[in-house]
């Protein structure tokens, strides 16, 4: 790697999320200077002199090998893998400890937006049954979506509930009439979906419905460039980032 020139290490390049990485990295002025995944680079110190910032979009197990590297050689990171355990987030947070770090369970702008609208929504029509329904791609394998249980945890925030108190995953069989409260979380699964979030909130002859519907998976790899520009444009302290703060948004 001594021929390499500074630059981004993306992490899972040769997947859905890095091919689309590492082709738009340009029109962000950004280098990338080493494609890391199992048929191609390894993530270990060889890279850190070229790494400026990680990007890392691949699965779970790759998580602590990224973690170990970015503290390690003090690289800032973009993370937007999901399905991760209550475990591997807490040591997410020791990482952000050391190092800025971005991590997001999507990173589309249109999400993001329909994280506030929804949080919002739940708080004004308290007494109203919520519904959240994701769809995916048939090769996703982790459900329901990272984007879904954001979702879920702003509903629940918004109501000062929990998860635990509230969320059913799935119905089936005799589950008797709705308890009030209940927030019912679904997943759906096939063909090429890139990825859809549905909140129905339903009241006595109304109803309110939240969408957003993925049509490229170029906003996700587009949002994390943005970050990583983001955590490059000055001195970022270490700490745990949200797409909010990229956005300069509360």
């Amino acid at each position: 790697m001594s021929d390499a020139q500074p630059g981004l290490l993306i992490v899972g390049a040769h997947g859905r999320m890095g091919r689309r990485l590492v082709a738009l990295a340009p029109e962000y002025e950004l280098s990338v200077a080493a494609e890391v995944d199992r048929h191609g680079a390894t993530l270990d110190a060889s890279l850190a002199s070229v790494a400026r910032a990680v990007i890392d979009f691949s699965a779970p197990a790759q998580l602590a090998a990224t973690l170990a590297f970015c503290t390690t050689h003090r690289v800032p990171l973009v993370l937007g893998t999901t399905g991760l355990s209550e475990p591997e987030l807490e040591s997410i947070e020791h990482a952000a400890r050391v190092i800025p770090l971005v991590f997001a369970a999507n990173f589309s702008l249109g999400v993001h937006t329909l994280m506030t609208l929804v949080s919002e929504a739940a708080r004004l029509l308290e007494s109203w049954d919520v519904e959240l329904v994701e769809a995916h791609h048939r090769k996703k394998v982790d459900a329901p979506s990272g984007t879904a249980l954001a979702l879920l945890n702003r509903i629940v925030a918004a109501r000062h509930t929990s998860v635990a108190e509230s969320a059913v995953f799935g119905r089936e069989g005799q589950v008797g009439p709705r308890p009030s409260g209940q927030i019912g979380v679904h997943a759906l699964r096939g063909g090429s979906v890139v990825g859809e979030h549905t909140v129905r909130l339903l009241g006595e002859g109304e109803e309110v419905v939240l969408e957003h519907r993925a049509l490229d998976r170029d906003i996700f790899a587009r949002g994390a460039l943005r970050s990583a520009c983001w955590l490059l444009g000055s001195e970022r302290g270490p700490g745990r980032y949200g797409l909010a703060d990229v956005l300069g948004r509360d």
